[in-house]
């Protein structure tokens, strides 16, 4: 495997998107695939590729980070089990589902749902939406539905779905702490299932540049794991030191700016 450049710059995004997953506990995606498909782009990678191959591989860089994440609000007694059980066959359906969908999709209308969807995220963090509880948990079947929904956008925009599942369990009635920690643990099904769909949908695909494996660029998310699980804890032991709200704000408004710079970046390529 011959050294590229290029590869320098994936360890410090993997940095990047560490520190702020630990600090503010949310997931990479919103940073990792307007990053990566702007790398893409300036590395010459195919222009109808560009978002698919940055879902791809962010949704891959999310499997570790649902690991350790789940294992720490397990230790902790947050997780519902009850909740993961019931919601899981969904995630699996859809997050894997949606990946057939999103390989057919050409990547300018993928980056403008992304888009629009870290705008709704953003919006969220700047007006500390929260849902009021107002009714109980539905049935095994309305919680497969609902899984189907979170797992399905989850895997059109790379995330481990905390920003939709967070706010549905706040909304039915599941306290704030086991909600988070609920939805770590879902977060790696969905990693899971939108990882393997990314791979059976970009394999083989023309035009992918070489050291992939379907839609996943193995050297970016080598590069950008194994930094990002050093930084995460450096992140969630600055969690209690600084303005944690104020940070939530300022990262805010950088999602929507990468975002922007994705669009610049699929819609210039």
């Amino acid at each position: 495997m011959s050294f590229d450049v290029w590869w320098l710059s994936y360890p410090l995004l993997g940095a990047f998107v560490g520190f702020f997953a630990g600090l503010l506990g949310v997931g990479g995606g919103g940073i990792m695939v307007p990053v990566l498909a702007s790398l893409f782009a300036a590395q010459g990678f195919p222009a109808d590729k560009l978002v698919h191959m940055a879902l791809g591989t962010s949704m891959a860089g999310i499997v570790m980070t649902s690991v350790a994440s789940l294992r720490a609000h397990h230790r902790h007694g947050a997780v519902r089990w009850d909740v993961v059980r019931f919601i899981t066959p969904g995630i699996l359906v859809g997050t894997f589902g949606a990946t057939f969908i999103a390989s057919q999709v050409a990547s300018r209308p993928l980056a403008i749902f992304f888009a629009c969807f870290m705008a709704y995220v953003s919006t969220q963090m700047l007006l500390n939406i929260k849902p009021k509880p107002s009714r109980a948990l539905p049935g095994p079947v309305g919680m497969s539905g609902v899984g189907l929904g979170i797992g399905g956008i989850s895997a059109l925009v790379a995330i481990g779905g905390g920003s939709l599942s967070v706010p549905f369990m706040t909304w039915c009635n599941v306290k704030m702490q086991n909600a988070i920690g609920t939805s770590a643990a879902i977060g790696l099904p969905i990693a899971l299932a939108g990882t393997l769909g990314y791979v059976v949908n970009g394999w083989g695909a023309e035009g992918t540049p070489a050291y992939t494996a379907g839609f996943i660029y193995l050297p970016a998310l080598v590069l950008i794991t194994a930094v990002s699980m050093f930084t995460a804890p450096v992140g969630a032991r600055l969690a209690h030191r600084l303005p944690v709200a104020t940070l939530k704000k300022i990262f805010a408004g950088v999602l929507v700016i990468l975002s922007l710079k994705m669009l610049h970046s699929v819609f210039g390529a």
